[in-house]
């Protein structure tokens, strides 16, 4: 995946796809208002793709997060990556 142009939003999207596809499993249309749980991605693939962008993007936002912060849509996902990249 070549990252040096793409947005952080655009990033997740992609590797979200990528992930499922890989996966071979059926992701929902991925917006803002879209609950995690309804995704169609299960825990170990949402620790792949949380791995993956700690390597792409080089930061991993949940080292900070406070407890029960967690992000709850994929809005919030995209939210935490952007906040933490600045």
């Amino acid at each position: 995946m070549k990252v040096e142009s793409m947005s952080t939003r655009d990033t997740i999207l992609a590797l979200f796809e990528e992930v499922a596809r890989d996966s071979k499993v059926e992701l929902a249309p991925l917006e803002d208002g879209l609950p995690l749980t309804k995704s169609g991605l299960d825990s170990l693939l949402f620790a792949i793709i949380v791995a993956r962008l700690e390597d792409i993007l080089g930061i991993d936002p949940f080292t900070d997060v406070e407890q029960n912060r967690f992000p709850v849509t994929f809005g919030d996902f995209v939210a935490m990556y952007e906040n933490a990249a600045r």
